[in-house]
């Protein structure tokens, strides 16, 4: 991983737990944060041992956003750089660290604490579910410097909240509160430990079929905005179809009705 800015564990249920690992910084991202996150989505996104994944920033903050000074001394063009797109991406190199996390086929859990700023923000918002502490600072912060949010926030954002509510806060670039963000649904949950209560989370999502939960990922992102509906339900029975009789879905009934813990085999 580039510089160690991201550590990956992987348990013995399948959870694989993502730190970002520049504390000293806030977890702010500078070029070599970028390329260990995506690096990080590229490793998850093909290892089908992992049943769910818990993202945090390691020390006081999830992220911070932009280093700016860092990605003035990138190789090449500067910060430019980072909007390019290697063959083969829908996503730039910027865009694929937060809109990376919904290739992953496990579910992705963040865990917001302290300051969770522009880029910060969006990584968040590209998980699944997010819970955050009451007062952990998230802001799209982008218009502070001129900018607009550019790191897949239209994949992501329009999923939680109003058009209203999203130009707001793009507009003033105001900080909220986890509570507030809460209200509005930026996050999923509130929580004094909110890496603990994603853990248990992750957990609890590991223990179900993975086939089973890595369906129901890619039926809602592939439909939950801007499907046309003869598409969407053809893939709901399509999906369904392909869990019907297969191992893991004859586990699940068979566990259920003996009352016994499962045992899932992991995707192939």
């Amino acid at each position: 991983m580039s510089e160690q800015r991201v550590r990956i564990e992987i348990d013995e249920f399948g959870v694989a737990t993502v730190t970002l690992n520049r504390a000293e910084k806030h977890n702010a991202l500078d070029p070599a944060m970028f390329d260990a996150i995506v690096d990080a989505t590229e490793q998850l996104a093909t290892d089908r041992t992992v049943r769910a994944v818990v993202l945090h920033g390691a020390g006081k903050s999830f992220c911070s956003g932009l280093d700016i000074t860092g990605l003035g001394n990138r190789d090449g063009s500067g910060p430019r750089d980072l909007l390019a797109r290697a063959d083969g991406h829908i996503a730039n190199h910027a865009q694929r660290v937060a809109y990376g996390w919904s290739r992953v086929p496990a579910p992705v859990i963040a865990a917001i604490t302290g300051n969770c700023f522009g880029g910060g923000l969006q990584i968040a918002l590209g998980a699944d579910i997010r819970f955050a502490t009451p007062d952990a600072r998230l802001s799209i912060m982008e218009v502070k410097w001129g900018l607009v949010p550019d790191m897949g926030i239209t994949q992501s954002l329009p999923r939680l909240v109003g058009l209203d509510v999203a130009k707001e806060l793009t507009f003033t670039g105001r900080i909220l509160t986890g509570t507030e963000a809460d209200a509005l649904g930026l996050v999923t949950h509130v929580s004094d430990d909110p890496l603990a209560a994603a853990q248990e989370l992750a957990h609890e999502i590991a223990g179900k079929s993975p086939h089973a939960v890595q369906a129901a990922k890619r039926l809602y992102e592939e439909t939950w905005t801007g499907s046309d509906p003869e598409s969407a339900l053809m893939l709901e029975s399509t999906l369904q179809v392909e869990l019907m009789g297969s191992p893991n879905q004859i586990e699940a009934v068979t566990a259920g009705m003996t009352e016994r813990a499962p045992a899932f085999a992991d995707p192939d």
